[in-house]
C-alpha cells in the first residue's frame, strides 16, 4: 500500500504515539483489504461508545489514544448505554453511570463531539453524495452509502477512530465503483410502514447475506429507509442497497444476469414469528434506530388521551438534538413513557431489569438475545402499545 511521505512520518513516530498507532491500525487493515492508498475522509462516526460494550479494556485504550491525539474531522458517536440525565430513572448502576461519563470524558479530550446516536444523518454530522467518510455503526453506514450516496466501509471502533484521528481511510470496499453495483434483485409485494420495512430488511440480510440488494416495488421513506438499513446490516451485514427510482445510484447500476428473489407479505409473517415470542413485555423499547421527529410526533398522536402503563415500562429513544425539535410531543411521549436520549435499549444495561423487551425493530430482535438476555416480542409500534392499555 502506497503512504505519502508524510504518512511514512506518522508511521514512523514523528508525530507522536497517538498518531502512530492510528497509522498502524490504518495500514493493517489496508493490508489485509488490499487497498492502494489512504483517501482523505470529510467525516467520522464512531461506535464503541457504552461501557456495556467496551468496559475497561476500551476505556484503556481511549486514555491511551488521547494522550497525544485529536481528530482531525467532524467526529460523532453511536448511543452510550445510558441518559446521562435521567440514568437512575432508567435504574442503571452507579458504577456503570462512573465509567460510562469517564467514556464520555475521553471521547471529549480527543475532540469527539459528545452527541450520541445511531443516526447522525439526522442531526448536526450529514455527509453529501460522493464524501468519503469512515463510520462504524451498521444502519447508520448502509444508510449514508445507500441513501445519501457517501462512501464508507463497515468500519469497526478501532477503525473510524483510527481514521478520525488521522483525516484519512484506507481506499477498498465500498470506497470502489465495482463494489457498490447490485449483486441481487429483490422483489416486493405490498410492503408498508416502518414495521413492514424493517421485516424486509431482516428478511433480506437473512437471505442474500452480505450482498448489495437492488429492490423492486417498493418506494419507503426516510424512516422506512432507516429501519430497513438496520435490520439488512444486523442480519446479514448488508453495507449497500439500491432502490429502484429512489436512492442515488440505483438509475447507474445494470441488473441483467443477477439472481431475482421474490418476498411476500406471507413470508415477512413468517420471518416475524420466528422472530417474536408471545410472553408479555415487561419493556416496550422503540427507537431503533434512534425515532425522527417525525416518528415522534406520529407516536404522540397514537398514545394521546392513553393512560401511563402500569405494568410495562416504555422507552422511546432518540438523540437529544431531535427531542429538542419537538418538545410538545415529548411531554405527551414523557406522561406516558420514558422519552431516554443518547442511548438504546441494546446498549442499556437492562439484563438487570428486564426479561421481555418488545419492539419493532428487527435490529433489536437480532441483538436483544444475546446482548442483553432478553425473550422478544416483534410488533408494530400500535400493536405493542395497544396491548399494554
Amino acid at each position: 500500500m502506497y503512504l505519502t511521505a508524510e504518512e511514512e512520518k506518522i508511521l514512523s513516530g514523528e508525530q507522536g504515539p497517538g498518531p502512530q498507532r492510528a497509522m498502524e491500525l490504518l495500514v493493517a487493515l489496508g493490508r489485509i483489504y488490499d487497498a492502494d492508498r489512504l483517501v482523505p475522509i470529510s467525516s467520522a462516526h464512531l461506535s464503541g461508545v457504552s461501557y456495556k460494550t467496551i468496559g475497561e479494556g476500551g476505556i484503556d485504550f481511549l486514555n491511551e489514544m488521547s494522550k497525544d491525539a485529536k481528530v482531525r474531522v467532524p467526529t460523532t458517536l453511536n448511543p452510550m448505554g445510558m441518559d446521562a440525565e435521567r440514568w437512575k430513572e432508567m435504574r442503571v448502576p452507579e458504577r456503570f453511570s462512573d465509567r460510562q461519563l469517564e467514556i464520555m470524558r475521553r471521547y471529549s479530550s480527543l475532540g469527539v463531539r459528545t452527541t450520541c446516536s445511531c443516526t447522525p444523518y439526522l442531526g448536526e454530522n450529514v455527509p453529501k453524495k460522493g464524501d468519503t467518510i469512515a463510520w462504524a455503526e451498521s444502519s447508520a453506514l448502509s444508510y449514508a452509502n445507500s441513501v445519501i450516496g457517501a462512501r464508507t466501509n463497515r468500519e469497526g471502533g478501532p477503525g473510524a477512530l483510527a481514521a478520525a484521528i488521522l483525516g484519512k481511510t484506507a481506499h477498498y470496499g465500498m470506497h470502489l465503483d465495482e463494489n457498490r453495483a447490485p449483486t441481487v434483485v429483490i422483489e416486493v409485494e405490498d410492503v408498508t410502514g416502518v414495521f413492514g420495512h424493517s421485516l424486509l430488511g431482516h428478511a433480506v440480510g437473512l437471505s442474500t447475506g452480505a450482498s448489495v440488494p437492488y429492490f423492486k416495488g417498493i418506494r419507503p421513506d426516510q424512516d422506512e429507509l432507516k429501519i430497513m438499513a438496520a435490520a439488512m446490516a444486523a442480519s446479514g451485514s448488508v453495507a449497500m442497497f439500491h432502490v429502484e427510482g429512489s436512492t442515488p445510484e440505483s438509475g447507474e447500476r445494470d441488473l441483467k444476469g443477477l439472481e431475482v428473489v421474490r418476498l411476500s407479505t406471507k413470508e415477512l409473517e413468517e420471518v416475524r414469528a420466528k422472530l417474536s415470542g408471545d410472553d408479555r413485555p415487561d419493556l416496550i423499547a422503540l427507537g431503533c434506530p434512534h425515532l425522527s421527529v417525525k416518528e415522534i410526533r406520529e407516536l404522540a398522536k397514537l398514545i394521546k388521551g392513553k393512560p401511563r402503563p402500569k405494568e410495562t415500562e416504555v422507552w422511546f429513544c432518540s438523540s437529544r438534538s431531535t427531542v429538542a425539535q419537538c418538545p410538545e410531543e415529548v411531554a405527551l411521549l414523557d406522561r406516558f413513557g420514558k422519552v431516554v436520549c443518547d442511548t438504546c435499549m441494546i446498549v442499556a444495561p437492562i439484563e438487570g431489569t428486564h426479561k421481555v423487551t418488545g419492539t419493532n425493530s428487527c435490529k433489536a430482535c437480532s441483538y436483544l438475545p444475546g446482548l442483553c438476555s432478553q425473550k422478544v416480542v416483534c410488533q408494530s409500534a400500535p400493536r405493542l402499545l395497544e396491548v399494554i392499555t
